[in-house]
């Protein structure tokens, strides 16, 4: 996986060691095979330096969900992270439409985000974020257009150590939870992603 860093223009700065050693990390995270990640440009004016990556879920052809995670960084610390990193995340599925009257759906899609980065070891700290159900119903001479729902999770954290894979594992983990993938069974590997990633399988 190839992740694309960024800074501030005119800083005619190499990156800090401790950003490049965070980034590389991120290259060694393993995504399951429905993941397609590639790099996206990060944005350069909410921290000194900055990585990111945008993916898709896709089975049979047909994508489910998309989404992306940014790490920021700022050697000089930020008051609002408690410390000198962040991540950043966005995800947005389909859903049954059914679902979204669910008054327990906000919640438990926060809950897919934390229950991943528990489940991939991922140490954080100050998480906060959002999420958003909405549906979409047709009328007139659309009438006949089937509804659709989606859910949006909006969050971001501070992680613990330099060690992103765990992070980025679990942002794919919530990617597939939210468009309704199972679980990979326990002892099955993961295989790199099939745009974007690099190296070989586990």
């Amino acid at each position: 996986m190839v992740v694309r860093q960024e800074t501030h223009p005119g800083t005619g700065a190499e990156s800090p060691r401790e950003f490049r050693e965070a980034v590389a990390s991120m290259r060694a995270a393993r995504l399951r095979p429905e993941v397609l990640c590639e790099e996206m440009p990060a944005p350069q004016r909410i921290a000194p330096y900055a990585a990111a990556l945008s993916a898709d879920v896709t089975v049979d052809d047909v994508d489910l969900g998309t989404g992306r995670i940014i790490l920021l960084h700022d050697p000089d610390g930020n008051d609002a992270w408690n410390g000198t990193f962040r991540c950043v995340t966005y995800a947005r599925a389909e859903i049954d439409a059914d679902l979204v009257a669910d008054p327990m759906l906000a919640a438990v899609g926060w809950s897919w985000l934390t229950d991943a980065l528990d489940a991939h070891g991922a140490a954080y700290a100050e998480a906060s974020g959002t999420v958003t159900c909405v549906s979409t119903e047709s009328f007139g001479g659309m009438a006949e257009e089937t509804g659709t729902a989606q859910i949006e999770i909006r969050a971001s954290w501070t992680p613990q150590g330099l060690d992103l894979a765990s992070h980025v594992e679990a942002w794919g983990e919530l990617l597939c939870t939210a468009v309704g993938l199972p679980p990979v069974p326990e002892g099955v590997a993961v295989m790199p992603s099939r745009r974007g990633q690099r190296g070989t399988p586990t």
